[in-house]
């Protein structure tokens, strides 16, 4: 037993590598199994040595064997960040359910959930959108734990949850309507329907308080170091709401247990 938070965040590490593939393979009409890795500059396939999560990167000295060309660190950080994720999520769901099949349950559901939001993270840092294919997925992974929840939970109320859901979008969806999609892109409001689905009323609105006071604090210091950026250019949000949903869903933090620790 001692052992199995070791696995997970190995296993985690392997999932993180597999997440890199469906980052840089969504949309472009390569699908995941198609082919070995290559090296996006000189198109040479990887070897398996080249393809060991965070270590390859280590030991390549973040670069490739064959041209030497600088290798992203979107692939160490979305391995780190998905092993990270799954290990706090282990544990979490050992601590709540022990070991039982109710805790496998919640731990393959929770582990589906946080790669598809990784995958939109990285995905929108990458191209300023939201694919449709992964938030559509989020979406129904948190009209599943409604469902789950409407069997499972005595007075759990399937029509208030939807309700509370639309609640949470709907800043972003007045945002998007009053600027024309200037302020918010529509897969903003997408995400947020699925988080208030997924964290209910206190915890989505919680997860967008968070998002927009991390995105505040952001923006203001890119403004400040780089000269590239202004108040006109675009910054991506859905990092920020996945942030947000992190800390509630992952930590456990909500707005109340937030204020109670400072004050």
């Amino acid at each position: 037993m001692i052992l199995l938070p070791v696995f997970i965040f190995l296993f985690g590490l392997i999932i993180g590598s597999f997440l890199n593939v469906v980052i840089l393979r969504l949309n472009t009409g390569r699908s995941v199994a198609q082919g070995r890795s290559k090296c996006a500059r000189c198109n040479n396939p990887l070897s398996w040595y080249e393809l060991i999560p965070v270590f390859s990167f280590l030991g390549l000295r973040g670069k490739c064997k064959s041209c030497k060309d600088p290798i992203s660190f979107q692939y160490p950080l979305v391995e780190l960040v998905t092993a990270i994720t799954f290990t706090i999520i282990y544990t979490n769901v050992i601590l709540g359910y022990g070991f039982t099949t109710l805790a496998a349950i919640v731990f393959v559901f929770s582990i589906i959930v946080a790669s598809l939001l990784i995958v939109i993270f990285a995905y929108d840092i990458r191209h300023m959108i939201i694919p449709d294919t992964t938030v559509y997925l989020f979406i129904a992974m948190a009209l599943l734990s409604i469902a789950w929840r409407t069997f499972t939970i005595p007075d759990f109320s399937a029509g208030i949850a939807i309700f509370n859901g639309v609640l949470v979008a709907l800043p972003f969806f007045l945002l998007w309507a009053i600027s024309k999609g200037k302020a918010m892109g529509f897969g903003d409001v997408k995400l947020a329907l699925g988080i208030g689905w997924l964290l209910g009323l206190v915890g989505g609105f919680s997860a967008l308080l968070f998002s927009f006071w991390i995105g505040g604090i952001v923006a203001l210091f890119i403004l400040g170091l780089s000269r590239k950026y202004s108040m006109r250019s675009e910054i991506p949000f859905a990092p920020f709401l996945i942030l947000g949903t992190f800390i509630v869903g992952v930590w456990g933090i909500t707005i109340y247990s937030f204020f109670q620790l400072w004050l």
